[in-house]
């Protein structure tokens, strides 16, 4: 099939790459404001380089690839859809909640395939625990942990559009808290500090965060998320229930080292970047979206998907900036 390429910024020449190694991909049609970055990604992977979105879409392509800048989803992802084509689309839906209702309105009742890019979902860990609390052989839950430290925070002006550490990095631990239990959050409690860059505080963000989130089965869910954790990009989930006890990335690559005499776990390099901890995610993910494409399975994560964690976002936020417990019905309907 031929995959068309909206935006080849560090996640757009990412997948142009993971892309190119796919067996069901034949070519490859992209297009960047910024002219150097499309001639390298031709250069590179062999593809077609156009010079708009609209050429793009008139390219024929089967499948379309939204790795722009936020401001630009909506309006790419409608469209994909008007042209009958496939989406695959980078998180968020778009920059506000509001924007992607829109969109979601928008779409309502077409066919028109559309996924949004959670990666986490695709990764065999995530993948497994999911599998283990469906089968019941946890027992009930009672206690999910989820964490997600970045090593360094990313530059001044991403913060400043970012909406924040909820909307931009929590949210992925949302939505596989949502994903992995099966469960909806009902209600969130949500804190955070700045002892790290003053640019971050001048933003009006966090740099370091937790969040209670109540799932609607009495499920606790615990989030922890910062912009500063020196020894490596650590990504974990903890799943307890009355029966059984698991983890997701516990293994030797974890940015973490024991004090107990004798540990030697992690013995390994950790690791250091999102697109180190899930290249295989990555790959795993477009591959869906290839069979998204010729129409042998579902989308895997959908704008409502998208959206509900975006919520819980909003009301982790909400929650920081008024120090109390905020429900999810009261931010949606807001």
């Amino acid at each position: 099939m031929r995959i068309g390429i909206l935006g080849l910024g560090r996640i757009g020449a990412f997948h142009a790459e993971t892309l190119s190694g796919l067996d069901a991909v034949e070519s490859l049609v992209v297009t960047d404001p910024f002219a150097d970055a499309a001639k390298a990604a031709a250069e590179r992977f062999g593809a077609e380089v156009v010079d708009s979105p609209e050429a793009l879409l008139a390219a024929g392509v089967d499948g379309i690839v939204v790795a722009a800048a936020t401001d630009a989803h909506p309006a790419l992802i409608l469209a994909g859809v008007e042209a009958g084509i496939p989406v695959f689309c980078e998180k968020p839906v778009a920059k506000t909640m509001s924007e992607g209702v829109g969109v979601l309105k928008a779409v309502r009742g077409s066919d028109v395939p559309i996924q949004i890019g959670y990666n986490r979902r695709f990764d065999t860990g995530f993948v497994n625990a999911r599998a283990a609390v469906r089968s019941g052989e946890l027992g009930t839950l009672h206690t999910v942990r989820s964490t997600t430290l970045d090593p360094a925070p990313p530059p001044a002006a991403y913060i400043a559009a970012s909406g924040g550490i909820f909307r931009d990095c929590s949210v992925h631990d949302f939505d596989i808290i949502r994903w992995v239990t099966g469960r909806e959050v009902t209600e969130v409690y949500a804190v955070g500090g700045n002892r790290g860059a003053d640019f971050i505080k001048e933003a009006g963000d966090a740099d370091t965060t937790g969040a209670i989130l109540t799932l609607d089965d009495g499920t606790i869910a615990v989030v922890s998320n910062s912009r500063h954790n020196a020894r490596g990009y650590d990504v974990r989930m903890e799943i307890h229930g009355f029966t059984d006890s698991i983890a997701v990335g516990l293994e030797d690559k974890l940015p973490l080292r024991s004090v107990e005499p004798g540990v030697t776990f992690p013995a390994g390099t950790p690791h250091d970047f999102f697109m180190d901890r899930f290249t295989a995610a990555y790959r795993a993910e477009l591959t869906a979206f290839t069979e998204v494409v010729a129409g042998t399975r579902p989308s895997p994560c959908t704008i409502e998907d998208a959206l509900e964690a975006g919520w819980i976002a909003e009301a982790c936020t909400l929650s920081l900036h008024e120090h109390r417990p905020v429900t999810i019905e009261e931010v949606r309907q807001a």
